[in-house]
């Protein structure tokens, strides 16, 4: 093993941006790889990537492009594994919901992971195929977050919304935005390029809404069909000049090199249970550990998580 390029726990810590701890318990649930140099754990770019990438790759294998009518069979694939051990699926795609899932998994309930888009995650529990599903979406007629997409994606369902974080959406840029990109409006200039986020990702309704808003089509955009599955695939097409311009959260922008990052709106970011559950072992651990001391220790020095809410029930349908 090449340890020239090694990476310290310290160091994956910094670019995952988050705790030591939270590392830690990412290898003792097998969530990244690592090796050993005598007794210390070392990384190498290739485990941190495959741990980053994972979501993207998940997401495409679990929800494939074109969007036919809906076929819940297609998006999971998880039930023998569920009974085999009575898993308690996630749905999302944000590294908080990672290390939920490894703390449950040391309380002692097998919590799995679905990467999807927030849509697909509340289509996905309105037909009982995951525990709990996540959502960012954004509702212009009443400037409201998740739950109105709720009430019409689970109808007749009555449904608790718990809040996770807040965090800030925005523009992708190039450094120094030499295109001078600053508002939704100019995602339709003749000079701009953009890369899209998958149809019913959370980032991808909220630039749709603003595009409504504007009269505009997303169709006539540059780059409207181009199509990528994670926040830091879009930032990293950026960077890498591939497109001008690109909808995600902050905290992917800290992250990738040539990126600058254009604030545009504060996001709620929730869970959501069915209420018929929410005195079930599971739902009761998962709440007990977001309302803990502990777990939010996790995220009070990371940067672009706002978690003064989480574990607070919202809203209720």
């Amino acid at each position: 093993m090449d340890t020239r390029n090694a990476l310290t726990v310290e160091d994956v810590a910094e670019q995952l941006n988050v705790s030591r701890s939270g590392i830690y318990a990412l290898i003792k649930n097998g969530g990244i790889g690592f090796y050993k140099v005598g007794r210390k754990i070392r990384f190498t770019e290739a485990h941190v990537r495959d741990y980053i990438e994972r979501s993207g790759r998940a997401a495409r294998a679990l929800a494939p492009a074109g969007r036919p009518a809906f076929d819940e069979n297609r998006y999971f694939d998880l039930s023998a594994e569920r009974r085999a051990g009575d898993g308690f699926i996630i749905c999302g795609q944000d590294l908080i919901l990672d290390i939920l899932s490894n703390f449950m998994r040391m309380h002692g309930v097998m919590a799995l992971r679905a990467y999807i888009g927030s849509y697909d995650s509340l289509v996905s529990l309105y037909y009982g195929k995951v525990s709990v599903a996540s959502a960012h979406l954004w509702d212009s007629a009443g400037d409201d977050y998740n739950v109105p997409y709720v009430r019409a994606l689970l109808p007749g369902i009555r449904c608790a919304v718990v809040n996770v974080t807040y965090r800030m959406q925005g523009l992708y840029v190039a450094s120094g935005n030499p295109k001078t990109i600053l508002t939704w409006r100019d995602f339709a200039r003749e000079d701009i390029t953009m890369i899209n986020r998958e149809k019913g990702a959370g980032s991808r309704v909220l630039l749709d809404e603003n595009l409504k808003l504007l009269g505009q089509y997303g169709s006539r955009i540059k780059g409207y069909d181009n199509e990528n599955q994670s926040h830091l695939a879009v930032a990293s097409a950026v960077g890498r000049g591939d497109a001008d311009v690109a909808v995600g959260m902050e905290k992917v922008a800290r992250q990738v090199e040539n990126v600058e990052f254009v604030p545009l709106k504060k996001e709620r970011y929730d869970l959501v249970v069915k209420k018929e559950h929410l005195d079930t072992a599971e739902v009761a651990t998962m709440l007990s550990i977001l309302r803990s001391e502990r777990f939010q220790n996790e995220f009070k020095r990371i940067g672009g998580y706002d978690i003064t809410d989480i574990g607070k029930i919202v809203a209720e349908t």
